[in-house]
Protein backbone atom coordinates (compact mmCIF):
# COMPACT_ATOMS: atom_id res chain seq x y z
CA UNK A 1 0.00 0.00 0.00
CA UNK A 2 1.32 3.91 -0.93
CA UNK A 3 -0.81 5.60 0.86
CA UNK A 4 -0.88 5.27 4.77
CA UNK A 5 -3.06 5.81 7.01
CA UNK A 6 -1.90 7.85 10.09
CA UNK A 7 -3.85 5.70 13.34
CA UNK A 8 -5.96 7.08 15.33
CA UNK A 9 -4.20 6.52 18.58
CA UNK A 10 -1.46 8.58 16.74
CA UNK A 11 -3.33 11.04 15.87
CA UNK A 12 -4.60 11.63 19.38
CA UNK A 13 -1.51 11.13 20.98
CA UNK A 14 0.08 14.00 19.12
CA UNK A 15 -3.00 16.20 20.41
CA UNK A 16 -3.03 15.09 23.83
CA UNK A 17 0.89 15.85 24.52
CA UNK A 18 1.45 18.98 26.58
CA UNK A 19 2.19 22.15 24.59
CA UNK A 20 4.86 24.20 25.41
CA UNK A 21 5.11 27.88 24.45
CA UNK A 22 7.58 27.61 21.64
CA UNK A 23 5.61 24.34 19.99
CA UNK A 24 4.04 24.29 17.14
CA UNK A 25 0.37 24.05 16.52
CA UNK A 26 -0.77 20.36 16.84
CA UNK A 27 -0.65 18.86 13.17
CA UNK A 28 -3.75 18.97 11.14
CA UNK A 29 -5.54 16.76 8.69
CA UNK A 30 -5.06 19.80 6.70
CA UNK A 31 -1.57 20.22 7.52
CA UNK A 32 -1.25 16.34 5.94
CA UNK A 33 -2.81 17.28 3.26
CA UNK A 34 -1.19 20.30 2.41
CA UNK A 35 2.45 18.12 2.80
CA UNK A 36 1.25 15.31 0.61
CA UNK A 37 0.10 18.10 -1.87
CA UNK A 38 3.35 19.62 -1.62
CA UNK A 39 5.34 16.98 -2.71
CA UNK A 40 3.24 15.56 -5.00
CA UNK A 41 3.39 18.93 -7.19
CA UNK A 42 7.33 18.82 -6.48
CA UNK A 43 7.61 15.18 -7.84
CA UNK A 44 5.41 16.37 -11.31
CA UNK A 45 7.27 19.27 -11.63
CA UNK A 46 10.58 16.69 -12.16
CA UNK A 47 8.45 14.54 -14.58
CA UNK A 48 7.42 17.37 -16.41
CA UNK A 49 10.70 18.45 -16.50
CA UNK A 50 12.43 15.20 -17.54
CA UNK A 51 9.95 14.91 -20.42
CA UNK A 52 11.21 18.99 -21.60
CA UNK A 53 14.66 17.34 -21.14
CA UNK A 54 14.93 13.88 -22.33
CA UNK A 55 14.23 12.24 -19.24
CA UNK A 56 17.14 13.75 -17.51
CA UNK A 57 16.44 14.46 -13.30
CA UNK A 58 16.67 18.52 -12.53
CA UNK A 59 19.62 19.22 -10.67
CA UNK A 60 21.67 21.60 -9.15
CA UNK A 61 22.37 24.57 -12.07
CA UNK A 62 26.05 24.42 -12.07
CA UNK A 63 28.81 26.40 -14.02
CA UNK A 64 31.10 25.09 -16.57
CA UNK A 65 33.91 23.62 -14.12
CA UNK A 66 30.49 21.48 -12.53
CA UNK A 67 30.18 23.82 -9.26
CA UNK A 68 27.04 24.44 -8.31
CA UNK A 69 25.43 27.66 -8.20
CA UNK A 70 21.38 27.25 -7.58
CA UNK A 71 19.63 24.89 -6.43
CA UNK A 72 17.50 22.19 -8.32
CA UNK A 73 14.47 24.06 -6.52
CA UNK A 74 15.32 26.92 -8.65
CA UNK A 75 15.79 24.65 -11.99
CA UNK A 76 11.88 23.47 -11.33
CA UNK A 77 10.46 27.18 -11.44
CA UNK A 78 9.20 26.83 -14.80
CA UNK A 79 7.21 23.73 -14.05
CA UNK A 80 5.63 24.75 -10.91
CA UNK A 81 4.34 27.63 -12.41
CA UNK A 82 7.13 30.17 -11.27
CA UNK A 83 8.38 30.86 -14.80
CA UNK A 84 8.86 34.91 -14.36
CA UNK A 85 10.67 34.01 -11.17
CA UNK A 86 12.76 31.41 -12.89
CA UNK A 87 14.02 34.61 -15.78
CA UNK A 88 14.84 36.99 -12.78
CA UNK A 89 17.98 34.61 -11.75
CA UNK A 90 20.92 35.06 -13.18
CA UNK A 91 21.80 31.32 -14.10
CA UNK A 92 25.40 31.48 -14.35
CA UNK A 93 25.75 33.63 -10.75
CA UNK A 94 26.07 31.82 -7.58
CA UNK A 95 22.60 31.61 -5.40
CA UNK A 96 24.21 34.53 -2.91
CA UNK A 97 25.40 36.87 -6.27
CA UNK A 98 24.09 40.39 -6.02
CA UNK A 99 21.31 39.79 -8.18
CA UNK A 100 19.90 36.27 -7.04
CA UNK A 101 20.57 36.93 -3.19
CA UNK A 102 17.01 39.21 -3.04
CA UNK A 103 15.62 36.51 -4.93
CA UNK A 104 15.50 34.69 -1.72
CA UNK A 105 12.62 36.46 -0.43
CA UNK A 106 10.44 35.50 -3.40
CA UNK A 107 10.48 31.80 -2.51
CA UNK A 108 7.01 30.33 -3.69
CA UNK A 109 4.68 28.83 -1.50
CA UNK A 110 4.98 25.87 -2.40
CA UNK A 111 8.65 25.39 -0.89
CA UNK A 112 6.94 26.98 2.85
CA UNK A 113 7.18 25.00 5.88
CA UNK A 114 3.64 23.38 6.18
CA UNK A 115 3.66 23.52 10.65
CA UNK A 116 6.99 24.57 12.01
CA UNK A 117 8.89 27.69 11.05
CA UNK A 118 11.72 28.36 9.25
CA UNK A 119 14.04 31.65 8.61
CA UNK A 120 12.61 33.65 5.80
CA UNK A 121 13.66 31.59 2.79
CA UNK A 122 14.44 28.70 3.96
CA UNK A 123 13.01 25.17 3.25
CA UNK A 124 12.33 21.55 4.36
CA UNK A 125 12.15 20.17 0.96
CA UNK A 126 15.62 18.14 -0.12
CA UNK A 127 16.92 15.04 -1.52
CA UNK A 128 19.64 12.93 -0.50
CA UNK A 129 23.11 13.63 -2.13
CA UNK A 130 26.12 11.67 -2.05
CA UNK A 131 28.17 8.09 -3.22
CA UNK A 132 25.26 6.03 -3.96
CA UNK A 133 22.49 8.36 -3.76
CA UNK A 134 20.15 9.18 -6.61
CA UNK A 135 22.41 12.27 -6.71
CA UNK A 136 25.98 12.51 -6.22
CA UNK A 137 27.00 15.40 -8.54
CA UNK A 138 27.24 12.85 -11.58
CA UNK A 139 23.83 12.14 -13.64
CA UNK A 140 24.12 8.48 -14.29
CA UNK A 141 20.36 7.78 -13.71
CA UNK A 142 17.23 8.94 -16.58
CA UNK A 143 13.66 8.53 -15.35
CA UNK A 144 13.61 4.90 -16.78
CA UNK A 145 17.03 3.70 -15.98
CA UNK A 146 17.01 3.84 -11.98
CA UNK A 147 18.01 0.00 -11.14
CA UNK A 148 15.34 -0.81 -8.75
CA UNK A 149 12.63 1.05 -10.26
CA UNK A 150 11.13 4.36 -9.75
CA UNK A 151 8.41 3.18 -7.26
CA UNK A 152 10.98 1.91 -4.98
CA UNK A 153 13.39 5.09 -4.59
CA UNK A 154 13.06 8.54 -2.87
CA UNK A 155 13.14 11.66 -4.78
CA UNK A 156 12.13 14.64 -2.15
CA UNK A 157 12.06 14.70 1.82
CA UNK A 158 11.11 16.62 4.05
CA UNK A 159 14.42 16.92 6.10
CA UNK A 160 14.99 18.07 9.69
CA UNK A 161 16.88 21.09 9.33
CA UNK A 162 16.03 23.94 6.79
CA UNK A 163 18.01 25.77 4.13
CA UNK A 164 17.94 28.54 2.11
CA UNK A 165 15.39 27.49 -1.13
CA UNK A 166 17.91 28.81 -4.05
CA UNK A 167 20.86 27.37 -2.41
CA UNK A 168 22.57 24.30 -3.68
CA UNK A 169 21.99 22.37 -0.22
CA UNK A 170 20.56 19.00 0.42
CA UNK A 171 20.63 16.34 2.64
CA UNK A 172 23.95 14.29 2.57
CA UNK A 173 24.00 10.58 2.48
CA UNK A 174 26.75 8.41 3.43
CA UNK A 175 26.61 4.96 3.66
CA UNK A 176 28.78 4.66 6.13
CA UNK A 177 27.47 7.38 8.77
CA UNK A 178 24.15 8.02 10.44
CA UNK A 179 21.13 9.31 8.43
CA UNK A 180 20.38 12.72 8.93
CA UNK A 181 17.43 14.14 10.79
CA UNK A 182 14.12 14.45 8.77
CA UNK A 183 10.51 15.19 9.51
CA UNK A 184 10.32 18.86 10.85
CA UNK A 185 6.82 19.60 9.10
CA UNK A 186 5.42 17.18 11.98
CA UNK A 187 8.33 17.15 14.71
CA UNK A 188 10.28 14.39 13.21
CA UNK A 189 6.96 11.84 14.15
CA UNK A 190 6.09 11.18 10.39
CA UNK A 191 8.50 12.41 6.93
CA UNK A 192 6.93 12.75 3.86
CA UNK A 193 8.64 11.37 0.57
CA UNK A 194 7.88 12.09 -3.14
CA UNK A 195 9.03 8.91 -4.76
CA UNK A 196 10.57 8.97 -7.98
CA UNK A 197 7.39 7.56 -9.88
CA UNK A 198 5.27 10.24 -8.33
CA UNK A 199 3.57 8.72 -5.09
CA UNK A 200 3.73 10.14 -1.84
CA UNK A 201 4.51 8.06 1.19
CA UNK A 202 4.85 8.74 5.20
CA UNK A 203 7.46 7.61 6.81
CA UNK A 204 7.62 6.96 10.38
CA UNK A 205 9.31 7.85 12.97
CA UNK A 206 10.62 4.84 14.00
CA UNK A 207 11.20 3.52 10.68
CA UNK A 208 13.84 0.27 10.14
CA UNK A 209 16.86 2.20 9.09
CA UNK A 210 17.68 -0.40 6.57
CA UNK A 211 14.66 0.12 4.71
CA UNK A 212 15.39 3.98 4.87
CA UNK A 213 18.56 3.14 2.97
CA UNK A 214 17.06 1.21 0.54
CA UNK A 215 14.29 3.93 0.15
CA UNK A 216 17.23 6.76 -0.37
CA UNK A 217 19.51 4.48 -2.75
CA UNK A 218 18.87 4.06 -6.53
CA UNK A 219 20.73 0.70 -6.94
CA UNK A 220 21.24 -1.68 -3.87
CA UNK A 221 18.86 -4.27 -5.89
CA UNK A 222 17.06 -5.22 -3.30
CA UNK A 223 13.13 -5.05 -2.42
CA UNK A 224 11.61 -2.35 -0.63
CA UNK A 225 9.30 -2.80 2.54
CA UNK A 226 7.04 -0.19 2.86
CA UNK A 227 4.93 -1.59 5.61
CA UNK A 228 8.66 -1.24 7.30
CA UNK A 229 8.26 2.26 6.92
CA UNK A 230 5.00 3.19 7.12
CA UNK A 231 3.09 1.21 9.63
Amino acid sequence: MRAPILATAALVALVAAPARAEDPPAPTRAHYKTATDNMKLIALAYHNYASAYGDVWADDIRDKAGKPLLSWRVAILPFVEEEKLFKEFKLDEPWDSANNKPLIAKMPKLYAPVRVTAKAGETYYQRFNGPGALFDGKPRYKVPTIPDGTSNTGLVFEAGDAVVWSKPADLTYDAKKPLPKLGAHFSGMWCHVAMCDGAVIRVKKDADAKELRKLITPDDGEVLDTDKLTK
